[in-house]
């Protein structure tokens, strides 16, 4: 039989299942055990099976602009129960801080008046808008959803890499691995105690209604998508129909009479929360981009007037900035009275004449970033740019340094991932998404592993044909039982929720299908409630 980790080689980088010395770490035991013993016949078998299941389930973006299955390996991401006790806070800390700051950035704007950042850090932003400023959501949210990538450095260590607080994308990816590794490894998820994703779309919709004006007790909720040429546009889809919500275009939706409406068969019908997928700029013609199609004209007029509430906040991409990153430590500080838990990456702010120099002088071994960047687009490291580019770089960050930032190149970690029949190292990153009702911050245990496929590449973003794995979060180890507990009865099951094999599940929802119809009472006249 084949090793399929034969040669597997040992990098600079933290490689997530082997240590230094090559043993394997303990939270990877189960699965490398797995790995090892199954044929590459049969693990080829199961990387197809998984391939046909995106497939059959339309999981696609778009290259170039041309539609293509989003690429899933067969090798999961692992983190232990004690690794997620410090990415759950750190995350759900720094989304509180996020929300602290959006709502003084467009109301009092305390963290100028008391020197924390500077005023022209909003004012030089390019999406802060002022004509968000005096805008409060109805129970404060402003970041229902976020995304905060991560990174772990050479020592092992979690950093934050970024933070996405207008439209973060990718969680569909999150519930679709969950569901092709869970069809092709059901021994693992019998084997192993694996947090379940799948309670995402119920957590989304209660924090959306929570989010829903006063007063309003059934709340209409819909999802806004640009349109089924959007790259996300699966993702809008998938959303709105396990939330059991309509997703609608701009051309669904109108205002009159101070109040957004959909238009149905049946006529108009209010909108009171709008999940929207379509940037700011988009959103509502009146306001912003005249020549939009995508928005609905006067939306921000009604979100102003308190009948309709915007999720994620119309203005929150300011804190998207990279350079408001840089003051993110500070604005934990400032606001919750804490030090953060998840540490920066150490950034240069370029806009500081003594960190433009340094950075100048030693172009040819960082990375710069653009300030309002995505998808990796803008970014250069240094080690690998030509004189040419580096040159051309050095004019552009004399010309506007208020755009740039630079960082030292972090290594990556590597997970094993399933190259031509053999596992070879690939560097990762981890988004973890966050969902905020208004009275908790509830961190998705796992998230998104993005994965760079060419060897040694270190940009990760599906954008520049990236892929993903599953990431698996343990629950803690199951502890033995007292000797006199042995033989009183089973407790219930308290605590984490664990993913149970598709077998199990398939035994549940029989049962669960039969009970429903045993105990449903008979339909009302009006028939077809649905839920």
């Amino acid at each position: 039989m084949a090793d399929l980790f034969e040669g597997y080689p040992a990098g600079a980088a933290w490689d997530e299942v082997f240590d230094r010395d090559g043993s394997v770490r303990a939270a990877y035991e189960r699965v490398h055990e797995a790995l090892v013993a199954m044929p590459a016949g049969e693990l080829r078998s199961r990387a197809e099976l998984m391939a046909r299941a995106y497939l059959t389930q339309g999981v696609t973006f778009a290259l170039a602009g041309e539609e293509r299955p989003f690429p899933v390996d067969v090798a999961p991401r692992v983190l232990t129960a004690a690794e997620w006790e410090t990415v759950a806070p750190g995350v759900a800390q720094r989304v509180r801080a996020l929300e602290a700051f959006l709502d003084d950035v467009y109301g009092e704007q305390r963290a100028v008046a008391d020197g924390v950042v500077p005023r022209r850090l909003l004012t030089t932003s390019t999406h802060f808008h002022r004509a968000a400023h005096g805008i409060r959501p109805a129970n404060g949210v402003r970041v229902h959803v976020s995304g905060i990538d991560l990174v772990r450095d050479e020592q092992g260590a979690f950093r934050v890499l970024e933070d996405n607080v207008r439209v973060p994308s990718g969680v569909s990816y999150v519930l679709s691995n969950r569901r092709a590794m869970a069809q092709s490894f059901p021994e693992l998820f019998a084997a192993l105690r694996i947090r379940p994703v799948q309670d995402y779309s119920r957590r989304l919709l209660a924090a959306l209604t929570a989010a829903a004006p006063s007063g309003v007790d059934e709340p209409t909720v819909v999802v806004l998508t640009p349109g089924v040429h959007n790259s996300a546009y699966f993702e809008h889809s998938l959303l709105a129909r396990t939330m059991g919500v309509e997703l609608v275009e701009g051309r669904d939706l109108f205002c009159a009479g101070g109040r957004v409406w959909m238009r149905t068969t049946h006529g108009r019908r209010r909108v009171d929360v709008v999940y929207r997928r379509v940037d700011d700029e988009y959103l509502d013609p009146v306001v912003f981009r005249a020549d939009s199609l995508l928005g609905s004209p006067g939306l921000l007029a009604c979100a102003r007037a308190g009948t309709v509430t915007i999720a994620n906040a119309v203005g929150n991409g300011v804190a998207d900035d990279k350079l408001v990153y840089t003051y993110l430590p500070d604005l934990i500080r400032y606001y919750l009275g804490e030090d953060a838990i998840l540490p920066n990456v150490e950034t240069w702010r370029l806009e500081e004449p003594d960190a433009l120099a340094e950075v100048l002088d030693r172009l040819d071994e960082l990375v710069v970033k653009p300030v309002d960047g995505s998808g990796g687009k803008g970014l250069v490291i240094g080690p690998r740019a030509d004189r040419a580019q580096l040159d051309a770089l050095r004019r552009t960050l004399r010309a506007d340094p208020r755009g740039w930032i630079a960082q030292p190149v972090v290594q990556l970690s590597t997970v094993p991932t399933l190259v031509d029949d053999r596992f070879r190292p690939r560097h990762v990153d981890l988004r973890p998404f966050a969902v905020n009702d208004g009275d908790q911050v509830w961190v998705l245990p796992g998230g998104l592993t993005r994965v760079a496929l060419p060897e040694g590449e270190l940009v990760v973003n599906s954008s520049r044909g990236g892929g993903s794995k599953d990431t698996w979060v343990l629950g803690a180890p199951r502890r033995p039982l007292p000797a006199a507990a042995r033989s009183a009865p089973a407790p219930l099951p308290q605590g984490v929720p664990i993913d149970s094999s598709p077998a199990d599940q398939e035994v549940q929802v029989q049962v669960q299908q039969q009970q429903q119809a045993r105990w449903a009472p008979a339909p009302a006249g009006t028939g077809g409630a649905g839920c």
